[in-house]
């Protein structure tokens, strides 16, 4: 396939029910490595048929994996845990390889994808209900159960690691899975199931149907036996799958995209400011929901900051994901061309380019670090998600003017505070429309935090403990001790 690696196989199949097989009618597609546009391998394309089968085994393998003893899948998900880290340096490759983003990055993320199992194992055993006070003439309690089978569909700016986010607490609740990742990142996915596989999970708990959003997203969110959908992805394709989940009644977990506010405030440290910023927005070539797209500055540090996230961005080191520059190439050539056509639309909308907005001239789909100026909140470039290394500064004059602008956007997932005032800083975390503050930094969610969004930026939270409301249902049961044939009424 024009790619000479040995953790690289030539042809990928579907994994159905422990097995590897092939998709109806052998279909395939390309995944391309976008830093030298060369094939790398054939991945299996899912059709509606794939994604029952898929579904099929989920169903089957539900009841004998709910039934497992806590104890005991928390330790297989552990077991998850220690072989991806005894397998790190490969998915990082993979990842690299796929995606484009820089080695170091790509281990971070594998680091992360690890660390997700094993803290989720470690909750295994402590899914508690609750005992209702109600009276002396009844027992109350609740129990937390299982949905059933979990739909997850997976992005392609993180892939292993948001495999991780969702199988993980999805697994330790007692559910099975059926994933499908998007078509541009399929490697390390796959790999990381095979490494599931070898934990000695139980078959069909763990299925992964490759292929595109038409047929097989679509076909896997509309299923009558998908109980529970868990997507990270763009907000017209969220609003899609709530449309077809509705049919069925199926929740949903959204995390959807993000117009993220960096509010910078005169008595921040200005070095210190513009370097969490220009990491905010660089990071994957800015292929992150929670990048910083947005500076907001007090009108009298506005070209002193700008000269520092300037320089910073022009000294960026770009290449190939092997190579483990600062930044590497955009993940497919049609995010290339969305994010050249928001730069071109931002100098028709009147903005400056302060430095950047330009692709590289060589092979593959590079873009430079771009900075805009003289950018006013109502333009496009502003209020719409961009996905690349494309950061927007906008001048404000007081507080009342900087929250007003940091809020005026349809999405809410995080934003950022650069302040030496602490009650500053805590009076904007409480008005900002966010779902994540971050104060003198960026990226200041974990493993451990709740993440998700206001407003269009999504539905429900992933990690931390908060994540299991997606894949736990609660059931209240009522005994009766009374004596007495008295009845109660519905609404007491």
């Amino acid at each position: 396939m024009g790619i000479s690696n040995k953790i690289v196989q030539d042809t990928y199949h579907l994994y159905i029910d422990g097995s590897w097989v092939s998709a109806t009618e052998d279909n395939h597609f390309l995944t391309i490595n976008p830093a030298t546009e060369e094939p790398i391998a054939e991945i299996a394309a899912a059709q509606a048929t794939d994604v029952g089968r898929a579904v099929k085994a989920a169903s089957e393998a539900y009841p004998t994996w709910r039934d497992t003893p806590p104890d005991e899948r928390g330790r297989i998900v552990y077991e998850i845990c220690q072989l991806i880290r005894d397998n790190q340096d490969e998915l990082a490759t993979l990842e690299s390889l796929d995606q484009g983003k820089p080695l170091s990055q790509a281990k971070s993320d594998i680091e992360s994808a690890a660390r997700y199992f094993e803290y989720y194992a470690g909750a295994a055993d402590k899914l508690e209900g609750t005992s209702v006070p109600v009276g002396p003439e009844q027992v109350d309690f609740t129990v937390r159960e299982p949905y059933g089978v979990s739909a997850q569909i997976t992005p392609w700016n993180f892939p292993a690691n948001l495999f991780a986010r969702g199988v993980a607490p999805a697994l330790v609740a007692g559910n099975t899975t059926v994933i499908k990742p998007a078509e541009q990142t399929p490697l390390s996915t796959l790999r990381l199931t095979e490494i599931c596989a070898e934990s000695g999970i139980q078959d069909g708990v763990i299925n992964v149907v490759t292929g595109f959003g038409e047929p097989a997203g679509s076909a896997l969110v509309s299923h009558p036996d998908v109980d529970t959908i868990t997507f990270t992805g763009s907000v017209p394709t969220g609003q899609a799958i709530m449309k077809q989940a509705a049919d069925n009644v199926t929740p949903v977990t959204l995390e959807l995209g993000g117009k993220n506010p960096a509010i910078v405030f005169p008595d921040a440290d200005l070095d210190q400011a513009a370097n969490w910023i220009t990491r905010a927005i660089f990071t994957n070539a800015g292929q992150v929901c929670s990048a910083a797209d947005r500076v907001i500055v007090h009108e009298n540090i506005h070209n002193e900051l700008v000269n520092r996230l300037t320089r910073r961005a022009k000294n960026y080191d770009i290449g190939s994901g092997d190579q483990d520059p600062d930044m590497g190439p955009l993940a497919s050539k049609a995010q290339l061309e969305k994010v050249m056509q928001y730069i071109n639309l931002g100098l028709e909308e009147g903005a400056t380019l302060a430095t950047g907005g330009h692709k590289l001239d060589r092979q593959g789909y590079f873009v430079e670090p771009t900075v805009f100026t003289d950018v006013k909140n109502n333009m496009r470039i502003a209020q719409e998600e961009i996905f690349g290394p494309v950061l927007t500064v906008i001048p404000f004059s007081d507080e009342a003017e900087a929250l007003e602008i940091a809020n005026n956007v349809e999405y809410g997932l995080v934003s950022g505070v650069f302040t030496g005032d602490i009650k500053r800083a805590h009076q904007f975390a409480q008005r900002l429309q966010t779902g994540n503050v971050y104060i003198n930094k960026w990226f200041g969610d974990t493993n451990q935090t709740p993440f998700g969004g206001y407003k269009k930026s999504g539905i429900g939270r992933e990690k931390g403990l908060d994540a299991f409301e997606s894949y736990l249902q609660t059931k209240n049961v009522a005994i009766n001790l009374g004596d007495n044939d008295e009845f109660d009424l519905p609404g007491a």
